[in-house]
């Protein structure tokens, strides 16, 4: 009669300790879904923000000899929004406003529509004696496909030769009397149709300072627009230094 009393007893101690794991199991969950409650609130505006930043704080960024003041939402890392010495600065603007992130341009910023209007922008030291404008002469003339092919707003479409290393690009050129001519590189084929903004230029601001900004092809119809905005939007940041080249 012994026999049915032990089995009783380890049932009772294999239940007991199965209950305890089970309650352990409900205390895990239950700190796990505070944890979760509590970064939810903490983390949740980040989250809805997608990386962006709707505050108009100003940063004032140093970049060699220049000083770039700019506010956060145009700036696109947030671990580069704050005070202080960097290699580079990227940004982000609608255009024509020219204006940074906000719940109004939401939608423009993430492309829910199609309608491509953001500009990417990026401050750093200068790194070669000239801009693009200024390169056609002695490097781009000698490596694209002569004759172009007439393109929007005046601008001549260059292909490039094979041998010129610039694969599936194509270089837009448009002549200003007196100056060295307008010059900006775009992606063509796939690559193009996937990019927000297949098209780049790069000019000399400031001090010894270069801004690359690319945009979408469309706007090269209205590339002496686009370029004097850029510029104004250059000079109005830059606090230190010289003022853009026009």
């Amino acid at each position: 009669m012994s026999k049915p009393v032990a089995d009783s007893h380890e049932f009772t101690v294999v239940d007991s300790t199965l209950m305890m794991k089970v309650l352990y199991g409900f205390a895990i969950v239950a700190l796990l879904s505070a944890t979760i409650s509590v970064a939810g609130k903490w983390y949740g505006r980040s989250i809805a923000m997608g990386g962006y930043s709707d505050a108009t704080t100003v940063h004032e960024i140093v970049i060699g000899n220049n000083v770039l003041a700019m506010p956060d939402n145009v700036i696109r890392f947030d671990k580069a929004r704050r005070n202080g010495v960097a290699e580079r600065l990227d940004l982000y603007v609608r255009y024509p406003r020219m204006d940074g992130y906000s719940a109004a341009a939401r939608d423009e910023f993430n492309n829910a529509s199609g309608n491509r209007t953001i500009l990417f922008l990026t401050f750093e030291e200068q790194s070669m004696s000239r801009d693009m404008s200024g390169r056609f002469g002695p490097i781009y003339s000698s490596l694209i496909a002569k004759p172009g092919t007439p393109g929007p707003g005046g601008i001549t479409l260059y292909g490039f030769n094979e041998k010129s290393g610039y694969l599936n690009e194509m270089l837009a050129v448009a002549e200003r009397p007196g100056k060295d001519p307008f010059v900006a590189r775009c992606l063509v084929g796939p690559s193009a149709e996937q990019s927000l903004a297949p098209c780049e230029r790069d000019v000399l601001v400031g001090e010894r300072l270069s801004l690359t900004y690319r945009f979408p092809k469309e706007f090269l119809a209205d590339w002496q627009a686009l370029d004097a905005a850029v510029l104004a939007f250059a000079a109005h940041g830059l606090k230190t230094g010289v003022a853009p080249k026009k």
